[in-house]
């Protein structure tokens, strides 16, 4: 009898195993998804790379070099490329040289545009990607119809005539930027000029957890060796994993993975006789490809400290130096296509502020960008250790398209009580 139940509970127990494996649910493909772009696209991200490296690579060269610095090329972009369809004449050709668009004619950027975003925002379900855009002008102020047309079907922008008088006005714009960054960016306007006629913006919220976290049990108060040859306490995080791992002249690489995979930060710290920027001199499109393409898989000890700053910068003296005089000089600018009645609309201000929040779980980021349009009246071996205890230069891409959605340095990170 004995016998009988040990083989009946032995039957249950390979039953209830069997049972198990077969209505495991499948686990999720952790591989990168590809995403197909047409050949106009194509040449509108590398065209975005060109001037956000170039962007970045200009504001670093100008920047106090103790200051924590990161821009979002796309968020420039995206507010920009809505400005320039009411742009017309010489004004519409220096924006497309400053935006490295020249060739692709104005319904081929804007359909590119809502390509990419569409792509971006829907490759990886384990990262969050918003991206967002508005239209505020003056109640008072005539709009040409098509302007706001087009940048409601290509950008999918909010447009809102606002009564910019009322003292509530930037307030409610405002809570727009909040809510479109998760409330990391809260604050764009200050107080509406007299002469401000619009304000397009765009929002970028980024919220992806790494694809190999690290431990938090292993992080631990240790020195990071500033610019200037001084020492601070931080926390720095550690893990190890197989990663794209690259070493040259100036630096070396490490490609740390969100999500599936789809989207990356890429942390290059310089070589130990060079600084962050030897390694910002050299970015451009060219030299970045080539160090994307130089990446090979490697076991890599990553020490990396946590990190947290924000970040603010008027574009107006970089873009007129790369090119855009025109559009800001108020006798000269042509923005016909938003009002053919008044000669003397122009840029009159952009503003990019932008959040960064590393730690062991992920990455929260944030950016926004306001254009203001004003009047005048194999056997891996052992880990590659790479430890980022001194100042470096940190990106955000999508792989399989190669948009670059961050780039920042960090030279000084928050210290955490």
């Amino acid at each position: 009898m004995k016998k009988i139940v040990f083989l009946l509970m032995v039957l249950m127990i390979a039953g209830l195993h069997f049972s198990c494996e077969n209505n495991d649910t499948p686990k999720p493909v952790l591989e990168p998804k590809q995403i197909d772009v047409d050949a106009q696209t194509r040449q509108l991200i590398d065209s975005d790379n060109h001037f956000g490296l170039e962007l970045f690579r200009t504001i670093s060269a100008g920047q106090d070099p103790s200051a924590n610095t990161m821009i979002s090329p796309v968020s420039v972009s995206l507010a920009l490329a809505m400005t320039y369809n009411g742009a017309e004449g010489d004004t519409k050709s220096a924006m497309e040289e400053t935006l490295q668009l020249t060739g692709l004619s104005r319904q081929e950027i804007n359909a590119s545009y809502q390509a990419l975003i569409e792509a971006l925002l829907t490759v990886d379900p384990k990262v969050t990607m918003e991206i967002a855009n508005s239209i505020w002008y003056r109640q008072e102020f005539s709009v040409e119809q098509d302007f706001l047309d087009v940048n409601q079907e290509y950008y999918d922008a909010e447009v809102s005539a606002l009564d910019f008088n009322s003292s509530e006005a930037p307030s409610i714009i405002n809570y727009w930027v909040s809510d479109k960054t998760n409330g990391k960016i809260t604050k764009i306007i200050e107080q509406i000029d007299p002469l401000t006629m619009m304000y397009l913006i765009n929002a970028i919220y980024f919220n992806g957890k790494w694809k190999f976290q690290f431990d938090e049990d292993k992080t631990s108060r240790q020195p990071f060796y500033m610019a200037d040859g001084s020492e601070i306490q931080t926390d720095m995080m550690q893990t190890e994993a197989t990663l794209n791992y690259m070493r040259n002249d100036l630096f070396r690489a490490v490609e740390m993975p969100y999500g599936r995979g789809n989207y990356t930060m890429v942390c290059m710290l310089p070589n130990e006789e060079l600084k962050v920027e030897d390694v910002v001199g050299e970015m451009n499109a060219e030299s970045w490809n080539q160090w994307m393409q130089a990446m090979d898989s490697a076991t890599v000890q990553v020490h990396l400290p946590r990190f947290k700053f924000e970040y603010e910068k008027k574009l107006n003296e970089l873009l007129q130096a790369m090119g855009m005089e025109e559009a800001f000089d108020p006798d000269r600018a042509d923005f016909s296509g938003i009002n053919p009645d008044r000669d003397d609309l122009h840029i009159s201000e952009v503003k990019h502020k932008t959040f960064i929040e590393v730690d062991e779980k992920g990455t929260e980021a944030a950016a926004v960008t306001s254009v203001t349009m004003g009047t005048t009246s194999a056997d891996p071996g052992p880990p590659v250790v790479v430890k980022f205890d001194r100042p470096f230069v940190f990106a955000i891409r999508e792989v399989t398209t190669g948009t670059i959605v961050f780039a920042g340095k960090l030279v000084e990170p928050e210290v955490y009580e």
